[in-house]
């Protein structure tokens, strides 16, 4: 069993971030939605949802407006192939707002990096220059082009 799983605080956004989400990501499923009961002031309104994206497990919370997204919590998103970089990118901007060096803001202001699997290993190869070449590349770029970057990794 799992032993941490993200929560995400949103205000009153919660059931349209998680069906939003599990239509992007494969294997991906609601596993619950828990509404407010009868008697409160919330009535059948959503409280909280849990869902899986790719297996991993998520809650989505509609906690109030007090608090709000910032980049220093983001979803990484391990990519094996610019199609999967694309698809990604393109269906998270989809009403949020692109970044740079692979991050964006969807639009319910979740931060999010779409990052090819070549990336950290050219950023981490010992030949330093190479590594350097990567990441002065990577720089000038919002969504990851894996054909630019092996080009710069080769100088």
């Amino acid at each position: 069993m799992q032993k941490i799983t993200t929560c995400l605080w949103f205000d009153g956004q919660a059931e349209e971030a998680m069906n939003h989400y599990v239509s992007i990501f494969k294997n991906s499923k609601v596993l619950s939605v828990l509404r407010w009961p009868k008697g409160h002031a919330d009535e059948g309104k959503v409280l909280v949802t849990t869902f899986e994206l790719d297996g991993v497990p998520f809650q989505a919370l509609n906690g109030g407006p007090q608090f709000k997204f910032n980049e220093a919590m983001s979803q990484s998103i391990d990519c094996k192939t610019q199609e999967e970089v694309d698809y990604f990118w393109e269906k998270l901007t989809e009403g949020g707002e692109p970044g740079v060096c692979s991050w964006l803001k969807d639009k319910f202001g979740v931060s999010w990096q779409v990052v090819p699997e070549q990336l950290p290993r050219l950023l981490l190869d010992p030949d330093r220059a190479k590594a350097g070449r990567v990441m002065s590349a990577m720089m000038q770029m919002g969504k990851i082009d894996i054909a630019k970057i092996e080009e710069a990794a080769k100088g």
